[in-house]
């Protein structure tokens, strides 16, 4: 086994990722204050190619510092729109065609393992605050709820942390 160099890997530059064929998925964050969590997505949409970003309400967007600290350049390389209300967005999205899901712990969900996405379909994921989750009025806009399981005391996930494991689960569905 060896360790693969950059020039090994064939990484897109930012030109060829900005024109390439997209994942038909766009993820909004719901105020999601944290600028960390915010780069740690705009990381995550560029490995997986989404369509696009929204940022809502108090979410950090560029040119926040800490976005910039944990994007590390993918802002340049994923599309992003700031929405000052998630609603705002949502009903964007709706009206653009999108079937849209709130990431999130409801009486009413669909497992992450068994969410399959109709590849002729466009979907868009909603994640929520780090504290208070999906905001109710956004989520009344919703299609469904998609929950990832989990085992432990906790029941939470970092946000950017579940917004990989869903791009990652999307992405294993559409693309292999």
């Amino acid at each position: 086994m060896q360790k693969l160099s950059t020039t090994d890997l064939n990484r897109l530059d930012v030109v060829s990722a900005r024109n390439a064929e997209k994942m038909p998925v766009v993820v909004v964050l719901d105020n999601v204050r944290s600028g960390l969590n915010v780069g740690s997505v705009f990381r995550t949409a560029d490995a997986f190619l989404i369509e696009r970003l929204l940022l809502c309400g108090i979410s950090a967007h560029p040119p926040h510092r800490e976005v910039f600290k944990t994007a590390l350049g993918s802002t340049e390389s994923v599309q992003w729109d700031y929405y000052d209300q998630t609603e705002y967005a949502v009903k964007f999205l709706r009206e653009a065609g999108y079937r849209i899901w709130a990431v999130e712990q409801t009486s009413e969900r669909i497992w992450l393992q068994e969410f399959n996405p109709a590849p002729n379909e466009r979907h868009a994921f909603v994640f929520g605050n780090e504290i208070d989750g999906v905001d109710l009025a956004a989520l009344t806009f919703c299609d469904g709820a998609i929950e990832i399981p989990q085992f432990g005391t906790k029941h939470s996930l970092n946000v950017a942390v579940a917004a990989g494991i869903v791009l990652w689960e999307v992405a294993r569905k559409l693309r292999f």
